[in-house]
C-alpha cells in the first residue's frame, strides 16, 4: 500500500526533530507500537481523514471521556457579561 504525501504531517515530523512544539499546550512523547498495530491505525485515521497522531489523540480523548477521567475544563467567561451589564 502507497502512503499519501501529507505535507503538514511532514513538516509536523520536521520540527519534532527539531523539538520545536508547534503547539506548545500539547506534549511531545515517544510511541513503541507493533507494527500491526500501527498499519491498522494508519487505515483508520484515512478512513476517517485524520493523521495517525489525530487518530490516537481522538482514541486517548474518547476513552478518556467514556471512563470519566478527562479533565473538567476551566468554565469561560460568557460573552457580553462583563461588570458594566453590556
Amino acid at each position: 500500500m502507497e502512503r499519501l504525501c501529507n505535507p503538514m504531517e511532514h513538516l509536523c515530523h520536521f520540527m519534532e526533530r527539531l523539538y520545536i512544539n508547534p503547539n506548545p499546550m500539547k506534549k511531545n512523547f515517544a510511541l513503541r507500537v507493533d507494527a500491526e498495530v500501527f498499519e491498522a491505525l494508519e487505515r483508520w485515521a484515512a478512513d476517517e481523514f485524520r493523521s495517525v497522531n489525530g487518530q490516537i489523540e481522538w482514541i486517548l480523548s474518547t476513552s478518556l471521556k467514556k471512563a470519566g477521567r478527562m479533565p473538567k475544563k476551566k468554565a469561560e467567561k460568557p460573552e457580553g457579561n462583563d461588570s458594566q451589564g453590556n
